[in-house]
């Protein structure tokens, strides 16, 4: 019975889009646009019946349909995603959709199996589609559409203006809560800061750990295995970059009381930050998602209205809050294409084509998101509220 609904609203929705390949031969189909082609009909729409937006995922992952533009195809879904069911039926959301499992809680063991689940893959994956710099977050370009080439100076443009925000300069001592693999502790030591990162991956930490060795900063910068939760001193300058997305919103409160706490006085917090709606980031805590199931278990991107009122809670007030949304979307285009080409060293190190086709659907549909303006990405800086 799932699986003829499914047929029959998912069928309808994708055709009365244009998106499904047959539809594109009807008298009014629209031809200019993406579309997608099913290999095998009974077995998509048996995933999607059992399983939902998962399943749409993983009949992608399972090759049972494919899309020679499959960022087009997301961003057109997602423009449309209040769309895709008729309303008499939205209030049956909690009959078809899975709650999210309680052991990908974000507790201190959790987070930490959480961000080994991801980050510690392969620092070699990593290093075949980001640049040199090895910045896994979104890039400030001076010009679209973006280059490959210049992605590199895109990250340290943006490195700066957080730098900036944060007043980084000789003699600042600075925290950074996420260390990724290292550029922006690197990029801080620089400018003459001391240097305390934190992170959660043991590759991620070792690999930050030969490269700041490398450049001789040993002495500026330390990194450290350590959650959030754990940060010991006060600092003038707190700086993380799409750190809170991880955290589950279980857990902002704690995150944002770490971030107040570690504060010297007259110190300040930049943060970058992944936002989305506040309706769907409600719809979305409660829902098992294709990305909380493959990519990040736990995570949760909050609302900018999440994000002013935890910080309000922590005693910190809101001094500066920027969006840049497209130029995410420029940075996940060039990561994917710099994926899709390095696909032979990829199944080199081990990763078979299941994982391939998770890895591209994952950069696409997050592309499609920034494309759709249904996410955005922002500057947020933050200092200790008027009243403390």
């Amino acid at each position: 019975m799932r699986t003829a609904i499914a047929r029959h609203l998912v069928g309808r929705a994708l055709g009365g889009l244009s998106l499904l390949e047959p539809a594109r031969r009807g008298p009014r189909a629209d031809l200019s646009g993406p579309v997608i082609t099913l290999h095998d009909p009974d077995a998509f729409y048996r995933r999607i019946g059992s399983d939902g937006l998962i399943g749409f995922g993983e009949a992608y992952m399972a090759g049972e349909w494919d899309s020679s533009d499959l960022p087009g195809v997301l961003t057109r879904l997602a423009a449309h995603v209040d769309e895709l069911v008729p309303a008499p039926l939205r209030g049956l959301r909690s009959w078809w959709v899975a709650a999210r499992p309680s052991n990908d809680r974000n507790t201190p063991s959790g987070a930490r199996r959480n961000i080994h689940r991801h980050y510690d893959l392969s620092n070699e994956l990593f290093a075949a589609f980001l640049d040199t710099t090895l910045t896994y977050s979104s890039a400030v370009f001076q010009a679209f559409p973006a280059r490959l080439e210049y992605l590199q100076a895109a990250q340290h443009r943006k490195i700066d203006r957080l730098l900036d925000l944060a007043r980084v300069g000789e003699g600042t001592k600075l925290l950074e809560i996420g260390t990724g693999w290292g550029e922006l502790a690197l990029r801080a030591a620089a400018r003459g800061a001391q240097v305390t990162t934190l992170t959660l991956s043991a590759e991620q930490a070792h690999l930050a750990r030969s490269r700041i060795h490398a450049a001789g900063l040993t002495d500026r910068v330390e990194v450290q295995l350590r959650d959030y939760r754990d940060i010991e001193g006060r600092f003038d300058a707190v700086v993380s970059v799409e750190m809170i997305e991880a955290v589950g919103a279980e857990y902002w409160p704690d995150y944002f009381t770490a971030l107040g706490q570690a504060l010297a006085p007259g110190g300040r917090i930049a943060l970058q930050a992944i936002t989305m709606g506040h309706q769907q980031m409600l719809n979305t805590a409660a829902t098992h998602t294709w990305i909380s199931k493959y990519v990040f278990p736990g995570g949760l991107i909050p609302s900018r209205k999440a994000i002013a009122e935890h910080a309000a809670a922590a005693e910190l007030c809101i001094l500066a809050d920027d969006g840049y949304g497209r130029h995410y979307a420029e940075t996940l285009r060039l990561w994917r294409e710099q994926f899709t080409a390095q696909r032979p060293a990829v199944t080199a190190l081990g990763f078979d084509t299941v994982f391939q086709r998770m890895w591209e659907f994952y950069l696409a549909y997050s592309e499609a998101g920034f494309r759709s303006r249904y996410l955005d990405v922002r500057h947020i800086l933050l200092s200790e509220g008027p009243h403390r």
